[in-house]
């Protein structure tokens, strides 16, 4: 294993702690909250190539050291702008405002999305259709289809 690698195991390590300990703090964060929260752990399931178990059927991708940070960035600054539109509810800010807020996260979310799926293209699409996987074709087609609903 690699030091990169190591690395990026032990930072996820640290977050995931850091995580488990403002979940104790904040159990009533939910609802949208707690999809990006969501997100952001399966943005961080980075496994190392060859250790996940031979039982194991999740496929894993290996990300950069620059494209962990920037995809960790985003959901964060997402993370963010729900907090602040929970702050606004509990302010009984006008509706209107927060309407515009939930359309900003929106296109954040959808930014994010473009960002990911090219990346996912260019990567592990290609590299699986080169290995004679044809099957990663109909997974994209499927993977659009729920993009689009």
């Amino acid at each position: 294993m690699s030091n990169e690698n190591l690395e990026k195991l032990e930072n996820m390590e640290n977050m995931e702690s850091m995580k488990d300990a403002k979940n104790t703090e904040n159990t009533e964060n939910e609802g949208t909250v707690g999809a990006v929260e969501k997100a952001a752990k399966e943005a961080e399931a980075v496994e190392i190539e060859g250790t996940a178990c031979e039982d194991c059927t999740q496929k894993t991708k290996e990300r950069t050291g620059k494209e962990y940070r920037d995809m960790i960035n985003r959901l964060s600054r997402i993370e963010g702008q729900i907090r602040g539109i929970k702050g606004m509810v509990e302010k009984d800010v006008y509706c209107t405002d927060i309407l515009v807020q939930v359309a900003a996260v929106n296109a954040a979310l959808n930014s994010f999305n473009r960002v990911l799926l090219a990346n996912h293209i260019k990567t592990c699409v290609t590299k699986d259709i080169r290995d004679g996987r044809e099957e990663t074709v109909d997974e994209l087609i499927q993977t659009l289809k729920k993009l689009m609903k």
